[in-house]
């Protein structure tokens, strides 16, 4: 299907992506898909080559180029290449991280942050989620008491995506533990800060090379300077940022469905039974035909919503019906795209295999279905 959100600019800069791609990651995916990590020269090759800090302004060593299609494209090369899990940390620092630190850092912040941000020299992660705590943000044990001229923050975090990599840890915090939202804010806490733990990389179902880990606090003295926005803000802070963290993973999502679809139809035409290709068959051509038409239709929807955050009008509601809808349409189609495949979808020798692995979390991370579909209730007033 044509699409027409993307300029000569964007595809010229698709094609210089998608060649760092096959030469930086591609051939290293595997590997780093048994030591469950990249190396953190990823980082500082896609800085070298300028696919971080797109929207960073150039003062400070970005691309000087706010435009969310250039995430995008990214998105969906990763996805293309079948390397998500090693590709994950990137759209993690560019799309879920960075916004944070533009949209709330103070001058002196940005200037001791983003150059380091856009050359890969400073890895980011954001640090929510608690032992069983799940969705509920509120509840966060984490405190951080300020003590002269910093804050003292102990307690712990769980999932942190880039959890071993990162330098710097938007941190949610309880800066007033008497208060649920209200007492929330954020602070960025460092790499080599006495008391900042990291525990063990996390064992997962799927996104193998992507390090993801439980983070720990212990006295951890964190200077008033690294307050990220307004103290008992923290709450604001995070829903103003969510819808786009949301549209990111949908965005993900229907790259990971097209990809699983592009590799099933090549098989299809490929692997042959009672003297015919199987996509022959009519189940399979129905099959087929169906996936098409949902990943075109969900497409869409995702690229009007790319405009929308363009041009600041991208509302939660949309984000979450974009984020529910386009994760549970990846693992449709992976699913039915291992079932296309017959045994060997199941060999992890072959990209659906891992595709379908990868694709399990992406109804849970950055906020379950069920959650997305209560944010879209609650905007239709019931």
């Amino acid at each position: 299907m044509r699409r027409t959100i993307f300029t000569d600019e964007h595809e010229m800069f698709r094609a210089a992506f998608r060649q760092f791609v096959a030469k930086e990651i591609a051939p290293h995916h595997l590997e780093w898909e048994k030591a469950g990590i990249v190396p953190r020269s990823l980082f500082a090759a896609a800085g070298a080559n300028g696919f971080l800090g797109m929207s960073v302004p150039e003062t400070y060593g970005g691309g000087g180029v706010d435009d969310f299609r250039y995430n995008l494209i990214i998105g969906e090369e990763v996805q293309r290449s079948g390397t998500g899990g090693a590709g994950l940390g990137i759209t993690l620092h560019n799309d879920i991280c960075l916004p944070y630190f533009l949209s709330l850092a103070t001058e002196e912040q940005k200037a001791r942050w983003l150059p380091g941000i856009c050359s890969g020299e400073l890895i980011t992660a954001i640090a929510m989620t608690e032992p069983g705590i799940g969705s509920d943000l509120a509840s966060m044990g984490t405190s951080a008491i300020r003590d002269g001229g910093h804050y003292v923050v102990n307690g712990s975090k769980t999932f942190i995506t880039n959890g071993i990599n990162a330098d710097l840890v938007i941190t949610a915090v309880k800066t007033d533990p008497s208060q649920r939202h209200k007492g929330m804010s954020l602070l960025i806490i460092e790499r080599g800060m006495p008391g900042f733990e990291r525990g063990r990389n996390l064992e997962k179902v799927g996104l193998h090379s992507q390090d993801t880990a439980e983070l720990f606090f212990s006295d951890v003295e964190v200077p008033v300077e690294n307050l990220l926005g307004t103290e008992g803000q923290g709450f604001v802070h995070l829903v103003h940022n969510l819808p786009q963290e949301r549209l990111s993973i949908a965005a993900a999502g229907v790259a990971a469905a097209e990809a699983a679809l592009d590799w099933t139809l090549d098989y299809c035409k490929q692997r042959t039974a009672f003297g015919q290709p199987i996509g022959s068959f009519q189940n399979s051509r129905f099959k087929l035909a169906e996936m098409r038409t949902e990943i075109d239709i969900a497409r869409v929807f995702v690229d009007r919503c790319i405009e929308a955050l363009n041009d600041e009008s991208l509302t939660a509601d949309e984000a979450a019906e974009a984020k529910w809808w386009c994760t549970e349409l990846q693992k449709r189609v992976v699913d039915t795209c291992v079932q296309l495949h017959g045994g060997y979808g199941y060999m992890l020798e072959y990209p659906i295999a891992r595709a379908y692995t990868d694709a399990r979390i992406t109804t849970i991370y950055g906020g379950t279905t069920e959650v997305m579909k209560e944010i879209i209730g609650r905007s239709m007033g019931v």
